[in-house]
């Protein structure tokens, strides 16, 4: 029996479909049609009902899912021990930012597919939060404050932010001058979140409000230089406008606490070799200020 066609099975089984599954695998439709019914036909029995909208297990599909699922993951165990120093292999789905990602992150990512030539790397760039096990990623790079979770999450560096407003905006409405006069200005929002704040070893938490939201850091930069309000944003999106003088940093006297930058992954007893190595990579590259702009 094919270590592939369990994959793919798993996958298919997973995703719900067999489109859905060939992206996740990088491979063909026809691929994993073929590796399915070569499956089923090794077993000797249909392990999936195909619809037009998709595939869905059935009852002995839906018993041999775990088992299969249980085997890959047995061989990746056995490989990672019996081969502890050796290239890394097969495929790793990272999920990572777009407003931080293909700037900061992409570089470690194409300089891991460098240094491992037979490790397949996918990465999906997106600033909604995925479900790792639902849409089937290895984990995720993710920015900020954590929300508490199921998933094992390692801390690899520190990240900074601050309250951006364009000269406009200052000469126009002014610059708060501490955190409750934010009640008066118009925030540049991912959403309804709320902003943090230090007064010394005092956080101090307050709701902002305002009219333009964005689920993308960048399209906030964007917002805040045409003067349609205040953002607080990372500083390694905005270091090159406050520069340039299109941006201004404001209130600085109640800075954001740090955030940080995590790698998140599923539950489980040990994260497999290649989650691991990136773990160390983006450590060695973000754990010294480089994300905080300095």
């Amino acid at each position: 029996m094919d270590i592939e066609d369990l994959r793919t099975f798993v996958e298919v089984a997973d995703a719900g479909g067999v489109s859905a599954a060939a992206v996740r695998l990088g491979v063909s439709k026809s691929m994993v049609s073929r590796r399915l019914v070569r499956l089923e036909e090794e077993l000797g029995v249909q392990l999936l009902a195909r619809t037009t909208r998709g595939a869905s297990l059935t009852e002995a599909g839906s018993t041999f899912r775990d088992y299969a699922a249980r085997v890959c993951a047995e061989i990746d165990v056995a490989r990672e021990t019996i081969l502890p120093a050796g290239e890394l292999r097969g495929r790793m789905r990272v999920a990572a930012p777009l407003s931080f990602g293909p700037t900061h992150f992409a570089p470690v990512l194409a300089e891991m597919a460098r240094r491992h030539p037979l490790l397949q790397i996918h990465t999906c760039y997106s600033d909604q939060i995925v479900d790792l096990v639902t849409d089937g990623y290895d984990c995720a790079i993710r920015v900020g404050y954590l929300q508490a979770s199921n998933l094992i999450a390692r801390r690899v560096g520190p990240i900074y932010g601050k309250l951006v407003a364009s000269p406009y905006y200052v000469e126009t409405h002014g610059s708060p001058e501490k955190p409750e006069d934010l009640a008066t200005h118009q925030a540049l929002m991912q959403g309804t979140e709320t902003w943090q704040f230090m007064d010394g070893e005092k956080i101090i938490t307050v709701n902002p409000r305002g009219r333009f939201k964005a689920d993308n850091a960048v399209a906030l930069v964007a917002a805040a230089i045409a003067g349609l309000g205040i953002a607080y944003v990372p500083d390694g999106i905005t270091d090159e406008y406050v520069a340039s003088g299109a941006l201004l940093s404001v209130m600085k006297r109640y800075p954001p606490p740090p955030a940080g930058i995590y790698v998140v992954r599923p539950p489980g007893q040990h994260p497999v070799r290649k989650v691991r190595v990136l773990t160390e990579m983006l450590i060695e590259c973000f754990d010294h200020g480089v994300a905080s702009g300095e």
